[in-house]
């Protein structure tokens, strides 16, 4: 019997026993039956090391240093033909094209949860036993998984190595800037089935699905205040510390969150990245761009419990709901009108200076607030953003929308005191006791005729124009 090349140098450092016809035994106590040795036994170690002059990792084999160089050059050959994702080498793309198929082999026996990975199920099971082996070395908190602890270290390094190239974003991980730059790029997978509200992460629907339930488990001790998410009961529970580690370079105004540095910060540079695709208004923030579009879906999810008028916002409904308690502790020292708002009283206050700062650069009307100039503008470039639902005829403003849908209704809520008649808005039953009382506010400039309405004197200033 001719026995292999490689039998014979294994005996020259380890003589075969006499019996050659049984197995072969080595020191290392492997034994096989054949004289065919598996192939990770087939060389020995000669104690040569192979280092890898990038990062100095040492292979005992240059084969392995080779396969590990590929890591460095960044090639990745091998490419999935369904998705098209690529890889370093051949065992990572058949491992991903698992996901494809849909197989999942490996069951939990506590809850039956299927996986496609064996590893991805042990890192489960770690949820059924409480183990956290890994511990930080810096703050002692332990976690199920490596992974999670790795992420964790970002914390005390501040290592943020993940650039958004759109807006300057710093991000800890990889995985986080591919759901932020979602944003960017408008996708919106994860849709709402209450109100149709769409969002990039199925963590903000999530988020956003409690504001319907109103299921609030988390309370802080010192207000009483009730919060649908823990991290948001921690966050608010430093407004009572007054910890406010996080300062503004520029201006140098400090907050409890760097969330709320990072929105801040956008005020001074002045970049706005999220515009709203129907009417083009631009925000720094994409929180006030998901505000600002329910006012174009018109839905409004925060109804008060006292009247019914619905609102699109929580902090609006707040605001609204000091009406109905009659806490009124603002007052004007001209006219002694009361307001639970310092605010609103502050914009009422304008009216008897007679300021309006904010010009139209198209007509020259001039305004008390920046709002209301903006407001008056849509006039101007013909945009009509509110559609009626059952006649189809668009609206500038939602008010008049409103105002309109009540002629389909035939409601008209606004009764006069004087004479009984009824009107669909408030303003044309002001504009109606005009009638009653005689009161014409509104001068002709020209010849000092006066008129009860507005539209009347505009239509008599015409004669002065000489238009017709």
């Amino acid at each position: 019997m001719v026995k292999p090349r490689h039998i014979d140098d294994l005996n020259k450092n380890h003589p075969t026993p006499a019996n050659t016809d049984g197995p072969v035994v080595i020191p290392m106590e492997k034994t096989f039956t054949t004289m065919k040795l598996p192939r990770r036994c087939r060389r020995t170690d000669t104690g040569d090391r192979f280092t890898c002059d990038h990062c100095e990792k040492s292979f005992t084999q240059k084969n392995s240093l080779k396969k590990h160089q590929l890591i460095h050059t960044g090639v990745k050959a091998f490419s999935c033909d369904q998705c098209g994702k690529s890889f370093t080498y051949m065992k990572g793309l058949k491992r991903h094209q698992l996901i494809h198929t849909g197989i999942k082999r490996f069951v939990c026996d506590h809850c039956e949860k299927a996986f496609t990975y064996k590893c991805a199920l042990k890192k489960h099971q770690h949820i059924h036993t409480g183990a956290k082996p890994f511990v930080c070395d810096q703050c002692g908190k332990t976690f199920a998984h490596v992974d999670s602890l790795k992420t964790h270290g970002l914390i005390h390094t501040g290592a943020k190595p993940f650039i958004c190239d759109q807006c300057g974003n710093a991000f800890a991980r990889k995985e986080s800037l591919k759901s932020h730059r979602l944003i960017h790029a408008g996708i919106k997978s994860f849709v709402c089935d209450h109100c149709g509200m769409a969002f990039t992460r199925n963590s903000s629907l999530k988020q956003h699905q409690l504001t319907h339930t109103g299921f609030k488990p988390f309370s802080c001790d010192q207000c009483g205040k009730a919060f649908s998410h823990n991290g948001s009961l921690k966050q608010h529970q430093l407004i009572h510390t007054g910890f406010k580690p996080f300062c503004c370079d520029q201006c140098g105004m400090a907050f409890s969150h760097n969330g709320s540095l990072k929105k801040h910060q956008l005020t001074h540079t002045g970049f706005k990245a999220f515009s709203c695709d129907l009417c083009g208004k631009f925000f720094t923030q994409d929180g006030s761009l998901k505000k600002h579009q329910l006012i174009h879906t018109g839905f409004k999810a925060f109804s008060c419990d006292q009247c019914g008028k619905c609102f699109n916002q929580n902090g609006n409904l707040k605001k609204h709901q000091l009406t109905h308690t009659r806490v009124k502790a603002f007052s004007c020292d001209q006219c002694g009108k009361c307001f639970a708002q310092n605010g609103t009283l502050k914009r009422h206050q304008l009216t008897h200076s007679g300021v309006k700062p904010f010009n139209c650069d198209q007509c020259g009307n001039s305004f008390s607030h920046r709002s209301s100039l903006k407001e008056h503008q849509l006039v101007h470039n013909g945009t009509k953003l509110f559609v009626c639902g059952q006649c189809g005829k668009a609206f500038t403003y939602m008010r008049v929308l409103k105002t309109h849908q009540l002629v389909h209704t035939g409601v008209k809520p606004f009764v006069c005191d004087l004479c009984g008649k009824a009107f669909p808005d408030i303003w044309v039953l002001k504009k109606h006791k005009l009638i009653h009382t005689g009161t014409k506010p509104f001068v002709c400039g020209q010849c000092g005729k006066a008129f009860g309405r507005i539209d009347t004197l505009k239509h008599h200033e015409l004669i002065h124009t000489e238009v017709k």
